[in-house]
C-alpha cells in the first residue's frame, strides 16, 4: 500500500513532492514557491510516501538546529485523495526514528488549526498561544524523546 523513503533534494522525486506540496499547502492560500525558497531546502531531510504506482502521495522535511538537540518538522503535506489513509502517521513515524537514530531529543512543529487534533492523536503536546503564519492560524506543538 506504499511506502516512505528519504529523497534527495534536486531530484526527479524532490520536484513531485514540491508539486504536491504546492497543490495541498500552497495553492489554497494563493502562495507560490520561489528559487529561492526551493533552493534554500538544499541542507534539509526530505521524507515522502510514495503510493503503490510509484508517485509521491505524501511529504514532509526536517530541519535540525544547531543546537544538535532539536529537529522541527515542516511542509507535512499528504495529498487530498489519500488523506485519512495513516500515510501522515507513517511520516511522521519515520520522521521520529530519524530524529531518534541522530539522538535529538526534541521534534517541534508549527500545525495549522486544522491539523492540530492530527498531531495532538499522535502526542504532541501544544505550547503557547495560537499565531498567524502564511495568513493562518497555527499552534506550536513539541515531542521529547526520551534518552
Amino acid at each position: 500500500m506504499g511506502y516512505v523513503s528519504i529523497i534527495s533534494f534536486g531530484s526527479p522525486e524532490f520536484d513531485e513532492a514540491v508539486r504536491l506540496r504546492y497543490l495541498v499547502l500552497r495553492e489554497p492560500l494563493g502562495l507560490d514557491f520561489t528559487a529561492e525558497h526551493i533552493a534554500a531546502e538544499f541542507d534539509k531531510v526530505h521524507i515522502a510516501h510514495f503510493n503503490h504506482r510509484g508517485h509521491i502521495n505524501g511529504y514532509l522535511q526536517l530541519v535540525a538546529y544547531p543546537d544538535g538537540e532539536t529537529v522541527q518538522m515542516k511542509q507535512v503535506a499528504v495529498a487530498a485523495d489519500a488523506q485519512r489513509q495513516g500515510i501522515g502517521a507513517k511520516l511522521v513515524g519515520v520522521a521520529e526514528d530519524w530524529a531518534k537514530n541522530k539522538a535529538l531529543k526534541t521534534m517541534l512543529l508549527h500545525a495549522r488549526a486544522a491539523a492540530i487534533p492530527f498531531y495532538q492523536k499522535l502526542d504532541y503536546q501544544s505550547v503557547g498561544e495560537k499565531f498567524e503564519e502564511v495568513g493562518i492560524e497555527h499552534l506550536k506543538f513539541i515531542k521529547r524523546f526520551l534518552d
